[in-house]
């Protein structure tokens, strides 16, 4: 039995949740979002509520039933309130730029990588070392944020690298620490 897809989800003020064929179309002050439902679930807006129920006790079924409700989810909260997530760069060197909506990363390569965001995706640069991806659509921002952290992801000796704002880096000692005296 599904916990996740079992909970109702209850809608906020300011948006709208409406049932078109297959899909689940939501409306907020931030933008429109249309999210798919999978084969076998049943999607009812019942007042500011809404409901996914699963139309067999099939494996797969069961396990969309779920996703489906947590998709939902995530687009009503994307709509009415957005996500962001932080990156920040350590290392000697290491800044982004913005050429249009394209962020440029000097990373300790050779060359410059231009990073293009999802679309529905925003990026922007309080600091040259600090980037900040926003956007109404989970997927998409944590997708983005994720490429620009794999350019370079923290080292474990010195921590050099592109990490999240809140990530923790385990350094390790070098060769040098652990050696005889």
């Amino acid at each position: 039995m599904s916990r996740i897809g079992n909970k109702h989800i209850d809608i906020p003020a300011g948006v709208t949740v409406a049932v078109e064929g297959s899909n689940v179309k939501v409306s907020g002050a931030k933008g429109t979002l249309l999210v798919p439902v999978n084969h076998g679930i049943t999607v009812t807006v019942e007042g500011t509520t809404v409901v996914c129920k699963r139309d067999s006790e099939v494996k797969q079924v069961k396990q969309n039933h779920g996703t489906t409700r947590a998709n939902i989810h995530n687009a009503i909260v994307g709509v009415s309130h957005g996500y962001k997530k932080e990156l920040e760069m350590r290392g000697i060197g290491y800044k982004a730029q913005m050429q249009g909506n394209n962020v440029v990363l000097w990373a300790g390569y050779s060359h410059t990588i231009t990073i293009i965001p999802n679309e529905g995706v925003k990026i922007t640069l309080p600091s040259p070392t600090e980037i900040t991806v926003e956007g109404i659509d989970k997927q998409a921002v944590g997708q983005t944020a994720a490429r620009i952290r794999e350019v370079r992801r923290p080292e474990p000796y010195l921590g050099k690298g592109i990490r999240y704002k809140d990530e923790y880096v385990a350094t390790k000692e070098g060769k040098r620490a652990g050696g005889k005296k």
